[in-house]
């Protein structure tokens, strides 16, 4: 299995599996195990993966990390684990500070099995730096965050390659934070900019800030959720259209203008992988079409799954009900496919029921 459909399997199972992780040792065992064995290493073999690893640190002596995935006999990156729901962000790490400064290791890991933050020492050389360049939430996989986590499989690793993206992401992060918190709450610095662009000359007093304040929020909040409807409206503005019961087979000399991409596939192995779950994975075979991707069960057209309508800017999910009609989604990352999991499963299971 490719780490997308091994990620995919953990997502899945995340929901069902929390209420039952009471202890620290059960969160890595259920779900940080896992989530190593998804990056391609083995968490059996020890020169791979070293649990409660030690390195003596000062007169700090005995002291572990929980796991250290190692590469030719050297610590490539740390992960440090808390018990499943505590805050990754009050979390204590001084472990992780004073490994990573004796050890090799460039990338750190702080993980709660569900949320996973990752550090490196971009402040300041071979010193962990106390913000993560990039976060990743099972619980919300964006699709950008997973591809850089990607890079820390073992088939993949390149350390310089992540690194020279490590800065962007952690500003990237940073920013979004920032504009999180202004649109929750603007402070003085916020309303002041746009106070000055739109009553140039005027001086901004303290009872200036107080009427402009709300004015400044209420016209936020109204920017993004007229931006959300912009989206949601372009869904509902989506075809629907019965499916032809038998779809025209390609000609030889058309096939060299159809272009199968790579985003394509990585849609493909997520829907396959969340259906797994009803059906095994070989069943599930994609054909591709000048416009979209269609995803069938066993190779039949009267047995479709889904269609990948990807091939404009707007990205759309090609969903079918009962009486196989087709409903286009609209949808912005890739990762927005496991929204819809249950459609996707009960469309499935609903060919296995007609045996």
């Amino acid at each position: 299995m490719s780490f997308d459909e091994k990620i995919a399997a953990l997502i899945q199972r995340i929901p069902k599996l929390i209420e039952h992780l009471q202890t620290e040792e059960a969160t890595k065992n259920a779900l940080v195990m896992p989530f190593i064995s998804a990056l391609g290493y083995d968490v059996f073999n020890p020169q791979e993966v070293v649990p409660e690893f030690t390195a003596d640190v000062g007169v700090k002596k005995g002291e572990k990390v929980d796991y250290a995935v190692m590469r030719n006999a050297e610590v490539i990156f740390l992960i440090e684990c808390k018990k499943v729901g505590v805050d990754l962000s009050h979390a204590e790490m001084s472990q992780l500070f004073r490994y990573f400064a004796v050890t090799k290791a460039r990338i750190a890991i702080l993980t709660n099995g569900v949320q996973y933050h990752f550090f490196s020492d971009l402040e300041s050389p071979n010193k962990m730096d106390t913000k993560p360049f990039l976060e990743l939430d099972l619980n919300d996989p964006r699709l950008p965050a997973l591809e850089e986590v990607k890079k820390l499989a073992k088939e993949d690793f390149d350390l310089e390659q992540i690194l020279s993206t490590a800065s962007e992401l952690k500003y990237n992060s940073a920013i979004k934070k920032i504009l999180t918190g202004q649109y929750d709450s603007p402070d003085e610095e916020f309303v002041r900019f746009f106070f000055v662009r739109t009553n140039l000359g005027s001086k901004f007093t303290a009872t200036a800030k107080e009427q402009f304040t709300p004015i400044v929020a209420k016209a936020f909040q109204q920017f993004i959720n007229e931006k959300i409807t912009d989206r949601l409206r372009s869904a509902l503005q989506s075809e629907v259209k019965p499916i032809i019961e038998e779809e025209k087979l390609v000609p030889e000399e058309l096939k060299s203008d159809i272009l199968t991409t790579e985003e394509e596939l990585e849609g493909f192995r997520i829907v396959r992988a969340v259906i797994s779950k009803v059906v095994a994975p070989e069943r599930v075979i994609y054909r591709d079409t000048k416009t979209y991707m269609g995803i069938l069960l066993d190779d039949n057209n009267r047995k479709p799954i889904c269609r990948l309508w990807f091939n404009s800017k707007q990205k759309y999910l090609g969903l079918f009900d009962s009486s196989k009609n087709e409903v286009k989604i609209a949808i912005d990352t890739l990762t927005d496919i496991y929204k819809h999991s249950d459609q996707l499963i009960a469309t499935t299971q609903s060919y296995e029921t007609q045996k």
